[in-house]
């Protein structure tokens, strides 16, 4: 009898310790915007589905989830399994073999059904390397009683002479409205997004097809210039310091007449609770000047499979719920169709009742008009709208960044800049080899 007892007590012994041995457990490297705190709340639909699959989350803010997660798909660590990251890393990374190719995500998946501009940023010689989250754009974000006071009529598709134009004559530095609000601050994420994507319309480019720098030449000159002496005429007080953040507290505050930004901002500019101005918002593409391309740009947030995990399938079938479109039906239902993660699939577009949110037109139409692998109206080397793909960009795009926030702030003539930038991003290129 002893040894029986014995032997169903070793036999359960074994169970117990067999047993968490049944659930993989994947680590999920994320950043702490609203989005992905609302992921991680949904995520037991996800456990209920795959009892088989424990998530472990990493929450970041953006700059140290940029610097953790590089290092280890680099060095192919293996401490995620799933990585939150960003339209700019995708094709440089997957170029380089650090991720898990996500082409044989199942039929169910509907892969056809991601807009094709945000398919388009996250795929390397027909491989799809990451599965968006969220896909934005950037707009005009307009007040439609100060545009009607000023006697105009917004187009649907505005130049930047209009843009020009239209904010002077909302302008009352007076009572503290300016007509312009764009980022000034510097930073490769801040104002050189908005400048990259505003010089793509003007016919500027970074580099021509050898790499060689552009920046003295006439098209960038005219960027600039205008940029400068719109937002001299009718920008805020210290626009060279003003990014996102910024630009979002004058919108909702009153102080703005006209804001392009990222499309995702126009839930913000348009809730009664946050924005005083809520009911006069107004939407239109981001301008263009005749050549043949707008002023906007393209990101997505994204989930990638880093090279370096053993946990592959595990993670590719995480990957495929959080991106699909049972998920925006599950924040539907929970939340409401305003706070779906926009911006990714074309059915969601075509849903008649994501149809009556306000923005989602507009943010649909700016998104398909931006195109990473053509961002330029001259045929150029490199992938991205408002930023090149390749590793040297953030460093070059930074100091270049500071350069132009200079000459906003009247430091420097718009010439200096442009020659500073010319200069140090021929020493950086030089230094990585693109150029000799």
């Amino acid at each position: 009898m002893k040894l029986f007892t014995r032997a169903l007590l070793g036999v359960s012994a074994l169970a117990l310790l067999a047993s968490p041995a049944l659930a993989e457990t994947i680590t999920i490297a994320t950043v702490n915007n609203g989005d992905m705190i609302r992921m991680q709340k949904l995520a037991g639909e996800f456990t209920a589905q795959n009892p088989d699959i424990e998530l472990e989350w990493v929450t970041l803010e953006e700059n140290i989830l940029r610097q953790r997660v590089t290092t280890d798909v680099a060095t192919k660590g293996g401490q995620y399994d799933v990585m939150t990251i960003g339209t700019y890393e995708v094709p440089i990374w997957g170029s380089k073999g650090w991720l898990v190719s996500l082409n044989d995500l199942p039929a169910s998946y509907d892969v056809d059904d991601i807009l094709p501009a945000i398919r388009g940023g996250l795929t390397v010689d027909g491989e799809l390397y990451a599965a968006p989250f969220y896909g934005e754009s950037s707009m005009v974000m307009y007040r439609k009683d100060l545009m009607e006071k000023a006697g105009l009529t917004m187009p649907e598709a505005p130049t930047w002479e209009f843009i020009g134009e239209a904010a002077r004559a909302m302008t009352d530095k007076d009572n503290e409205i300016y007509g312009a609000c764009f980022r000034g601050k510097a930073g490769w994420g801040e104002n050189m997004a908005f400048l990259t994507a505003m010089a793509n319309s003007f016919g500027a480019k970074w580099f021509d097809m050898d790499w060689n720098p552009q920046f003295t030449g006439e098209a960038w000159t005219e960027t600039l210039n205008f940029y400068v002496n719109l937002l001299n005429d009718a920008g805020p007080p210290g626009a060279s310091n003003n990014g996102f953040n910024e630009n979002l507290s004058l919108f909702q505050t009153g102080k703005c007449g006209m804001w392009i930004d990222a499309t995702v901002a126009a839930s913000f500019v348009t809730n009664p609770n946050d924005s005083q101005v809520a009911d006069q918002v107004g939407f239109a593409l981001a301008p263009d000047t005749g050549l043949g391309k707008r002023g906007n740009w393209l990101w997505a947030w994204s989930l990638a499979i880093p090279a370096g995990t053993e946990k592959a399938d595990a993670a590719k079938k995480f990957v495929a719920w959080a991106t699909s479109k049972e998920y925006l039906e599950l924040v539907a239902a929970n939340e409401g169709w305003a706070n779906v993660p926009p911006g990714t699939r074309t059915s969601l577009y075509e849903n008649p009742e994501y149809a009556k949110v306000p923005f989602a037109k507009m943010t649909l139409e700016s998104i398909n008009s931006a195109d990473p692998q053509n961002p330029t109206i001259d045929p150029v080397p490199y992938v991205g709208v408002q930023f090149v793909a390749i590793p040297e960009f953030q460093g070059i795009a930074t100091s270049t960044g500071q350069q132009f926030s200079a000459a906003l702030a009247g430091s420097i003539s718009v010439e200096e800049a442009l020659q500073n930038a010319q200069n140090l991003t021929e020493r950086e290129m030089k230094r990585s080899g693109y150029i000799k």
